[in-house]
Parts: C-alpha cells; sequence; structure tokens
C-alpha cells in the first residue's frame, strides 16, 4: 500500500482522514520514542519542529499534484506539469513551496546521517518561506549527540522518529477538519507543559483558563488584540477561534505577541501557523525592557491586551525603570508607581494598561485587559498599594475573579483574573464587580491538578456579562447554553461532512470516533444546562440565593475608604454559610428526651443482667 505521506493525491480521490483523538495518540507516540533519552523539555521543540516538517511536505504533495493536474488538463505533458509544479510562486495560501532536499520522501531515503539531514531541510525550508518562518525551524538542532548519543544510536533514534511520522498523513485532506491538527499540537504542548513541571507553565496556560478570559473579553472582527507574554499563543489562537464562532471572519483581525523566550516564540510561530493565522505577528524579546511593538516612538494601542505573565517575576527589568537605579523608561508605563524589584507582576499590568486604546473598540465599548495574576497583587502593600489605589482612582478595574487551586502548571497556588476597562459601561462606572469561583463544586479534578468545566466557565462568564444582576444574570446563562449546544451541533455537522471523503472503510471508522467526541462533548453542555439553573435558584442558609455566595457589586467609595483600596475577594464576597442558629428550647426539649431514652436502656440492660445473675453496681 502506498505511503499516503510520500504519495501526491489528486484532490477528491479517498484519503486516510484522521480524527482529534486519532491524531492526539499518534503524535504522542513520537514523544514516547524519545522518552527517557532527555526530558520533556528538551524534546518538545524536536517533535514539534518535525509534525510541521511533516506537515509543510504533506501539504505540499497535495498542492503539487493540483499543479501538475490543472497543467495537464491544459494540455500540457506530466513532464511540463511537473516543471511548473517546481515553480514557488504556483504555491500559497497555506501551502509552502518545499526543496526537493527537504520533502519527506527525501528524507525516507536518507540511508545514515539522519539526523544530518533533517537539519539541511529545517534550514532550507526557513531560508525558501523566510517571511513566515524565519528563525523559526533552523534553531532545532537534531545532530546532537548530547541529547541523542553517539552517531550509531542517533541515527537509530531518528530511522524510528521518520517511521513513525511516515504512518502520520497531515494533508489538508487528511484531517476531519482544519483545526484538528492545531488543536493536537497545542495537545502536544499541553502534555510537554505537563512532564515540565514547574517549567511548563512557562510557556502553556490551561485551555479552560484561556477560554474564560477570551470569553469575558469578547473579541471582535477587526480588533487589534495583543499578548505581550504569550507563550505558545493559545491566548491569540482562542481569540480567533471565538470570532469564527461568533459569525466573524478571524482573517480580519490583527494579531500580535511578544515571548522573550526564543524557543517558545518559536513554538507559538509553528502554532500559529498549523492553525491557519499565518499573518499573526509574533516578535522575539523582552516587553519590559524593549517592548518591539512601537509605532512613531510611542506604544502601539491595542482593543484587546492578554496575558498570563510570569508570577512574581524577579528578574523583570527593575533596573532599567527605577529613577534611584539610574533607569528610566521612555515610553512612561510606570507613572503610577514602579512594583518591587522581586515581584513584577504589576510591571505586567502596567505595560497592559499603557498599551490598551483609550478610545472606544471596534464593536462598541471601550479598550479591555484581561489578564491572569496570584492573589498577593490585590492586598500587597507599599508600592504596589499605591499602584492598585492609582489604578482604582482611575476607575480602571471592572472585574476581580478568584480561580480554584492547582489549576496551573507547576503551581498550587490560586489566581485571579483582573478584567480592566478603558471606558466602562455608565452603569459600571465607579464599581468592581467581585466573583469567587474558588469554592468545591465550581471546578472538576483531574489526577494530578483542578480544571474549569464548561459549566464553570459559563457561570462566570454569564455574572460578568449580568454584572451580578439577578435579574439579568438567568437570561445570560441561557443565551449562553443555546449557543454552545448549536455551536457543537454545527461542529459535528462539519465533521461529518469531512469524513464522507474518506474511503467507506475510513468513514465509518472516523464516524464512530466523532460520535464518541460528539457524545462526550454533548454530555458536558447537557451537565451545565442542567447544573447551572438549579445552582441559581438553591437556596442556602440565612436566606442567601447562590449569587449572594459568588459574586458581589462594590462601590469604589467602599473600597477605597472602608478597605484602603484592598482588592481581597473575601472582604467582599462571603462564600460561606453561617453557623447554624440553636432554638435554646427546641434543644433543650430534645436533650430531655434523649435522657429518657438513656434512663429506658439502663433500666432494660439491668434487668437482663439481673436474669444472668449480675447484680448491677450503684
Amino acid at each position: 500500500m502506498p505511503d499516503p505521506a510520500t504519495t501526491a493525491t489528486v484532490a477528491g480521490a479517498p484519503q486516510r482522514i484522521l480524527s482529534r483523538d486519532e491524531l492526539n495518540r499518534l503524535l504522542w507516540g513520537a514523544a514516547d520514542i524519545l522518552r527517557g533519552t532527555a526530558d520533556a523539555g528538551d524534546f518538545k521543540n524536536h517533535i514539534l519542529a518535525l509534525t510541521m516538517l511533516k506537515r509543510l511536505s504533506d501539504v505540499f504533495n497535495e498542492r503539487r499534484a493540483e499543479i501538475i493536474a490543472e497543467w495537464m488538463g491544459r494540455k500540457k505533458t506530466r513532464e511540463q506539469a511537473e516543471k511548473i509544479a517546481e515553480d514557488p510562486d504556483e504555491y500559497g495560501d497555506g501551502s509552502f513551496y518545499i526543496p526537493e532536499a527537504a520533502r519527506w520522501a527525501t528524507l525516507m531515503k536518507v540511508g545514515e546521517n539522519r539526523a544530518e539531514a533533517i537539519d539541511v531541510a529545517l534550514h532550507a525550508i526557513e531560508e525558501q518561506n523566510g517571511r513566515y518562518l524565519e528563525g523559526v525551524l533552523a534553531g532545532v538542532r537534531f545532530n546532537d549527540e548530547r541529547r541523542f548519543g553517539d552517531p550509531k544510536e542517533m541515527d537509530a533514534f531518528m530511522h524510528r522518529l521518520l517511521t513513525h511520522f511516515s504512518q502520520i498523513p497531515l494533508g489538508n485532506r487528511n484531517l476531519a477538519e482544519p483545526d484538528v491538527l492545531g488543536n493536537a499540537y497545542e495537545y502536544l504542548i499541553e502534555r510537554f507543559a505537563e512532564g515540565s513541571g514547574k517549567k511548563g507553565g512557562e510557556f502553556y496556560t490551561p485551555r479552560s483558563v484561556v477560554r474564560l478570559i477570551v470569553n469575558l473579553l469578547q473579541p471582535t472582527e477587526g480588533m487589534r488584540i495583543h499578548d505581550p507574554t504569550c507563550g505558545s499563543g493559545g491566548m491569540l489562537i482562542e481569540c480567533a477561534h471565538y470570532i469564527e464562532d461568533h459569525g466573524g471572519n478571524a482573517r480580519n483581525v490583527t494579531l500580535t505577541g511578544q515571548e522573550r523566550n526564543v524557543g517558545t516564540w518559536s513554538i507559538c510561530k509553528l502554532n500559529m501557523l498549523l492553525h491557519n493565522v499565518p499573518d499573526a505577528d509574533i516578535r522575539p524579546g523582552d516587553t519590559i525592557r524593549n517592548p518591539k511593538f512601537i509605532d512613531g516612538g510611542r506604544l502601539t494601542l491595542f482593543d484587546r491586551v492578554i496575558a498570563n505573565p510570569p508570577f512574581s517575576l524577579k528578574d523583570w527589568g527593575h533596573e532599567f525603570v527605577s529613577p534611584e537605579k539610574g533607569g528610566g523608561d521612555p515610553f512612561r508605563r510606570f507613572s503610577r508607581g514602579v512594583p518591587p524589584a522581586t515581584k513584577g507582576d504589576l510591571a505586567f499590568l502596567l505595560h497592559m494598561v499603557e498599551v490598551t486604546n483609550d478610545r472606544p473598540a471596534h464593536g462598541g465599548g471601550g479598550g479591555m485587559i484581561g489578564v491572569v495574576m496570584p492573589h498577593g497583587v490585590l492586598f500587597r502593600g507599599a508600592g504596589e498599594g499605591k499602584i492598585r489605589q492609582a489604578l482604582l482612582e482611575a476607575d480602571l478595574f471592572e472585574a476581580v475573579i478568584g480561580l480554584p487551586e492547582k489549576l496551573f502548571f507547576g503551581t498550587g497556588i490560586p489566581a485571579a483574573v483582573l478584567i480592566l476597562n478603558k471606558n466602562k459601561p455608565k452603569a459600571r462606572t465607579r464599581k468592581v464587580l467581585f466573583i469567587d469561583a474558588s469554592s468545591e463544586g465550581f471546578y472538576g479534578e483531574l489526577s494530578n491538578r483542578n480544571d474549569l468545566r464548561l459549566q464553570d466557565v459559563l457561570r462566570i462568564v454569564a455574572v460578568f456579562q449580568a454584572f451580578g444582576d439577578p435579574e439579568f444574570v438567568p437570561a445570560r446563562l441561557k443565551e449562553l447554553l443555546a449557543h454552545e449546544e448549536a455551536s457543537q451541533l454545527a461542529h459535528y455537522e462539519r465533521q461529518k461532512k469531512a469524513a464522507a471523503l474518506g474511503t467507506t472503510q475510513e468513514a465509518g471508522r472516523l464516524l464512530d470516533e466523532l460520535a464518541k467526541e460528539h457524545a462526550k462533548k454533548m454530555k458536558e453542555i447537557e451537565e451545565a444546562i442542567v447544573g447551572l439553573p438549579a445552582w441559581l435558584k438553591a437556596k442556602h442558609p440565612g436566606g442567601r440565593s447562590s449569587l449572594d455566595k459568588f459574586c458581589a457589586v462594590v462601590d469604589l467609595d467602599e473600597i477605597a475608604e472602608e478597605n484602603d483600596y484592598n482588592l481581597n475577594i473575601s472582604r467582599y464576597v462571603d462564600s460561606s454559610d453561617p453557623a447554624p442558629v440553636l432554638d435554646v428550647g427546641v434543644e433543650l426539649k430534645r436533650l430531655r428526651e434523649l435522657e429518657k431514652a438513656r434512663d429506658a436502656a439502663e433500666k432494660k440492660m439491668d434487668g437482663m443482667l439481673a436474669e444472668l445473675g449480675f447484680k448491677a453496681e450503684g
């Protein structure tokens, strides 16, 4: 049977089509080959680079077959058509020209020094397609004896990897839908994050947290969206998904990001390509010391700024911005105060505030910020307290949301999501919404960490959109749940149509897998449809509602005058139940009844002992 990875196929012919779960298993199988030779953090870039190399080669083969078929249809000979197919100008719109030395079929013919051949291929692809791939692939080195052993052992590893990837067709017509590969790539990144311990949090934010923040910010078509600490790019990609899922064109949005770790930056660039957002502008560099997005000497402004900066970063650039140490920020981002030298949380927040648009954004409303922060920024004093006070006095805080513990890789501490708005709706001015979503029942438990379920995300989003008003929360929940259900049903229909393009046997197998995936998703949606209204209607001790225990809208005067600008959520939202009030009369009556029952039991026991010849003492 011809290898689908190396055989060009004319458009429309039956293909092997992969579902999400099958592709996840196959790609993670490549990581299993290297497990034991290096830590997850060491080999993740190699697996991700090979995934990209195979993808580019397979899509090139598809496009090459189309070009040859098209020109032969115009009466060209095969030889003439194949010559035309070697013109790089014939490729575009998601396909890239791949030099012959970098094609998968060529790599599979290499008999020795395979690691060197892979390195050559990556360099050749990058050189040919510098606009999108410059600096992304060539930095990954396979010919490395320190990682993969002596030449003989290394060659054996490379042969196993190449053979394994040859069994994974990654052309456009091999995927149940376009996002399958992008989602599989993020699956790999998540698995690598799990295996990297604390370092995993540096390049990956759990998808449920990303989805929560994006749904809170509600990006729309035409916006400029930025992530100043973008990691592997998940937040920007989710913004594009949200826009498409709500009827917009994700190509009509500007996605930009900056990442100081060059290895993570390259992962992000690949992630964008695999999610079909090649025009995302991702730049390497330190956001505080060297912000890369500048227009006319001033910081570029954005409609939505979203981030999960590193928690309490010590080396954040204090010496660069502190006048006391001879520094000075040329962009005046720290006019509200300079954060402590050993905690960079508010440095990133102040940067985000300065790059957020003051004017109403596309689609109405003001420029908004959604950011993950440790709880310390809510209550720490000294310089951080002054910065917090300045931001509150500017009426920038719209919501403070407490999340459950153990959500993030590498740390068990709970975090908060802060929503800031440069142009808050009139009804929300001089008010802050506090949400405590950290309690048991508001998250799901995984094997080694917690996660936000669909219903947990929608609960927070509905309460935020209604700004805690019990009159409007039910309607928002109903709309959000209806959208989730309709979106999943449409998604399933698209997958089934794609599956029908495979062979009869392939279509049957794939449809079974897709049905299982769909059933799992629908179960989660149905649990939310049942669980959220029930939660909303529940009554609690003291006559309190579920919303009373979950959120509170607080005036700025109360935050300032009664709490000295402290934003600690527990000051405003009491999620605990009050101690039960005892009725003394009722309790005394119950005590007397228990005493009578005790006396009767003793009398009966004494009688039974007497019958047995024992005399009760006392």
